[in-house]
């Protein structure tokens, strides 16, 4: 196995575990990335990789909020949380448009909008957004405060909103939900959880869908590369959630709007000049 590769699957690693979280775009980063430091893999194994590299992110939410998420507790006999499961129910409802629109039409939606275009105008679309609710919102009481307060048509409204994240590269599920989220009046922090959690079965299904259609049919040196891949993911997504729920306590998302922004402009500038 070469190092090399290794060294690469360790940067992917850090690149996803960083920006899965923060509302910049993991697609769009290891697309970007791609398009620099190239995994020696077959075109297959990479749709897969980047995708379910994810999973070693999703597992940092589990360990970091598992009182959160877990529906069962024990004082002398089990306690079954009535909240937790209810909070679950609704991340279903929520996952439901991203769900069915992936499963109809996954190849189409690569095929179409995987490119740097696409990457860099809803890279600058939602760090618009960011700046023009956060400006909005400036002053408010937040009409949803808790994660109980989500109603399910919140939850649906939420979900369409990661839909547009399935669809366009660039755009950031993470974005996407947090931008629909505030912009229907729930708080930041509360916001950033419901992602969170809305992120565990929707990186579940996505990432057992690519194995499924990679056919599980790995050598032994691509298999080395998606664990070191996913367990360095692990490794900073545990850091990063914990960084950006202290930040929002005190902090708007602007930053993250303004760096879209900017980011979006060199990727179309790059790729402009690439192809001239």
């Amino acid at each position: 196995m070469d190092i090399l590769e290794i060294l690469k699957a360790i940067l992917f690693g850090i690149v996803e575990g960083v920006t899965e979280w923060l509302p910049i775009s993991s697609t769009g980063h290891m697309i970007l990335l791609d398009n620099f430091v190239s995994l020696n893999v077959s075109a297959e194994f990479w749709d897969m990789f980047e995708v379910v590299i994810q999973l070693g992110a999703i597992f940092a939410v589990v360990v970091l909020f598992w009182k959160k998420i877990w529906p069962f507790g024990y004082q002398e006999k089990i306690i079954f949380k009535k909240d937790i499961f209810s909070m679950w129910l609704k991340i279903v409802v929520a996952c439901i448009p991203a769900a069915v629109v992936g499963l109809l039409f996954d190849d189409k939606i690569n095929e179409l909008f995987y490119n740097y275009i696409t990457v860099a105008l809803a890279l600058i679309v939602f760090g618009v957004a960011f700046i023009l609710i956060e400006n909005h919102n400036r002053g408010r009481q937040a009409k949803i405060s808790a994660l109980s307060e989500i109603t399910y048509n919140t939850a649906l409204l939420i979900g369409f909103f990661q839909l547009i994240a399935a669809v366009f590269p660039g755009t950031s599920r993470s974005g996407a939900t947090i931008v629909g989220a505030l912009l229907i009046g729930v708080s930041r922090t509360v916001a950033a959880e419901f992602t969170f959690f809305l992120a565990i079965p929707t990186m579940f299904g996505a990432s057992l869908l690519k194995i499924v259609k990679f056919g599980f049919d790995f050598t032994g040196g691509e298999l080395v590369i998606l664990l070191v891949g996913m367990v360095t993911a692990f490794i900073v997504s545990l850091l990063v959630i914990r960084f950006l729920m202290n930040y929002i306590k005190k902090h708007d998302f602007k930053p993250f709007g303004w760096y879209r922004i900017a980011l979006g402009t060199a990727v179309l500038i790059y790729g402009l000049i690439s192809m001239a």
